[in-house]
């Protein structure tokens, strides 16, 4: 009579979880990879051009966080750590596959402002579809800024760029945003920053 393995972990315990995957149990890293699945495929899609893209992403996010999970701190909390891996593989993703955009300076006479009614109105699911079809330089640029925080300056220097750039290419992105919400909404009236709409924030 043939007996299964007991687990060496509980899957209501993160900690054991860990702790089994980096004894090398692939029970456990399937079970860290279902838990943190939709949380990682989230922030994957806001940097992604395309489920597909957004796929290949979390797959090589996953990777990364296996073959680095000996450097994790158990004292600061897994979810923030995954998300720096996720963000920063996404960038990766993007320096390899798309070309940033160069041109440099600010766009004259733009509009960057709008009702904050609009956002509070519009399903966070649409907004995420309206910025997956951003150019993948501006794509990045607003996520990695209204979503993740990042200052323009400290953007600048994750994607090697200049500050000016990044500024040019997050002010485009807010503007091609802005233009896209006035075709699907054509009874928003522009009022607030629509960089302030807490609808942006997909924890």
């Amino acid at each position: 009579m043939f007996f299964r393995k007991r687990s060496s972990f509980s899957e209501q315990d993160l900690d054991s979880v860990l702790t089994a995957c980096l004894a090398g149990e692939a029970q456990a890293q399937r079970t860290l990879f279902r838990q943190f699945y939709s949380y990682a495929k989230s922030v994957c899609l806001r940097y992604a051009a395309s489920a597909e893209e957004a796929e290949e992403v979390l797959n090589d996010s996953f990777l990364k966080v296996f073959q680095r999970l000996h450097q994790y701190d158990r004292a600061y909390a897994f979810k923030g750590w995954l998300r720096a891996i996720v963000i920063n593989t996404a960038i990766s993703y993007h320096r390899k596959y798309h070309k940033l955009d160069t041109v440099a300076g600010l766009e004259a006479g733009m509009d960057a402002t709008f009702d904050e009614s609009v956002v509070d109105r519009i399903a966070a699911e649409e907004i995420l579809a309206m910025v997956q079809q951003l150019p993948p330089s501006h794509r990045t640029v607003f996520s990695l800024h209204v979503v993740d925080g990042y200052s323009l300056r400290e953007i600048a220097d994750m994607l090697e760029s200049n500050e000016a750039t990044i500024r040019s290419q997050f002010m485009r992105a807010r503007r091609r945003l802005q233009e896209m919400i006035r075709a699907a909404h054509p009874d928003f009236r522009p009022r607030e920053a629509l960089e302030s709409a807490p609808v942006f924030t997909l924890n």
